[in-house]
């Protein structure tokens, strides 16, 4: 190359300092927003996860608790009773 082309570059080359900069700058930022993207979405994810725990548990506790068979065979018996008077309402208008 000789000296004039080189010359001529120069000022090229200057220019196009600021716009790498400038470039460089928008993609920090851009890399910076979805990194807050998804440290918001994981905190979103262990909040709704933590939310799901506590109500297993409840769940749980509710299904082992003694309190559970009770309430089961209570509503058991009830049926039985509904069965029976339907039974005997039966056996009475046969009569």
């Amino acid at each position: 190359m000789d000296a004039g082309a080189i010359g001529a570059l120069i000022p090229i080359f200057a220019l196009c300092i600021p716009i790498v900069a400038i470039w460089t700058k928008h993609k920090q930022k851009i890399a910076q927003m979805e990194i807050q993207a998804t440290a918001e979405k994981a905190a979103q994810y262990a909040a709704s996860n933590s939310e799901l725990e506590q109500r297993v548990r409840v769940l749980e506790r509710i299904v082992t608790d003694k309190g559970y068979d009770v309430a089961t065979q209570i509503e058991a018996l009830r049926d039985a009773r509904h069965v029976e008077a339907l039974l005997d309402s039966r056996e009475k208008d046969l009569r």
